[in-house]
């Protein structure tokens, strides 16, 4: 995997345009990593991943994070919950906006750590839970969105996490996902299973991702109104998206501990063959929604 490859004009431009966006977050040396636990060969892909460096772990990198931020309008009278904030990348993003309050839920007890420790404002606070079930309270949020967590979940679960937004929306409130996507809209059955099945044996979790339209389809049938769409290539292991998200410093580090863990370095490479055979019907896309009803 060419990841020391010569970077061209392009991808310069590319990384200092997203540089007034990151920060990269430095992680505590005894904050223990998800899944640390775990061998590398039974490890989730996501986990691996962080594992080896990689800090930006959404289908649609950075950018399109960015754009589901833009989207959303997040400013300060806003309360925001995320779901499933993993390393807090995009927690960093969405606190530089000094919203009124910012609640993480988060299942993992060590991803919750991690992110507890990005929070020191008054009305910052992470808590342990699960998205289809949050116990917090109706309409409390003006903001809502999760990441790169609706795909891996199954249809009763993936309804069930949009329904628990709606719920803790208070009215005009926006919903914000950043998911995997098949392309196109027409995509025959038997291919979809081909890449669930194929996803899941290199991802070593459950991957269900949907058309564009499906996803659409799942938050208006619990009530949202789609206000903004956008989509990007699935391109998570590809060397100019790599330096993109993690600069070029971080994009080399990956690539030192890949060369160092045979292990971690077959599953990696496995999931880029995965990624690379299916390009033509893995994307990324972004949906950003609004409740506007006061009950649903």
């Amino acid at each position: 995997m060419h990841f020391s490859a010569s970077i061209g004009r392009d991808t310069l431009h590319d990384v200092q345009a997203l540089s007034s966006e990151r920060d990269l977050m430095t992680v505590h040396p005894t904050t223990p990593m998800p899944g640390q636990d775990l061998k590398a060969e039974k490890m989730p892909g996501h986990w691996l991943l962080a594992r080896l460096g990689k800090r930006v772990l959404r289908p649609g990198g950075r950018q399109l994070t960015c754009q589901m931020i833009e989207a959303l309008n997040i400013c300060r009278s806003d309360a925001v919950i995320e779901f499933a904030p993993g390393l807090g990348d995009t927690a960093r993003l969405t606190l530089q906006r000094n919203p009124a309050s910012y609640t993480a839920l988060e299942r993992d007890k060590d991803a919750a750590a991690l992110v507890q420790k990005l929070l020191q404002g008054s009305g910052q606070r992470c808590v342990l839970g699960l998205a289809e079930n949050t116990g917090l309270p109706d309409a409390s949020a003006t903001v809502v969105y999760g990441e790169a967590m609706l795909s891996m979940q199954t249809p009763q679960q993936k309804c069930g996490i949009v329904r628990e937004a709606y719920r803790l929306l208070k009215p005009g409130g926006r919903y914000g996902i950043h998911e995997l996507c098949l392309i196109p809209n027409n995509l025959d059955e038997r291919t979809k299973l081909e890449i669930q099945n194929e996803l899941a044996t290199v991802i070593h979790h459950g991957t269900r991702p949907l058309t564009a339209a499906e996803w659409q389809g799942l938050l208006e049938s619990e009530g949202f109104m789609v206000q903004t769409q956008a989509q990007a290539p699935m391109h998570l292991l590809e060397p100019r998206r790599m330096i993109q998200d993690e600069g070029v410093i971080g994009a080399l580090r990956f690539a030192f501990n890949l060369l160092c863990n045979r292990e971690a370095r077959r599953r990696v490479l496995a999931m880029r063959q995965v990624f690379s055979k299916h390009r033509g019907h893995l994307a990324a896309i972004m949906i950003v929604g609004q409740k506007t009803e006061v009950s649903h």
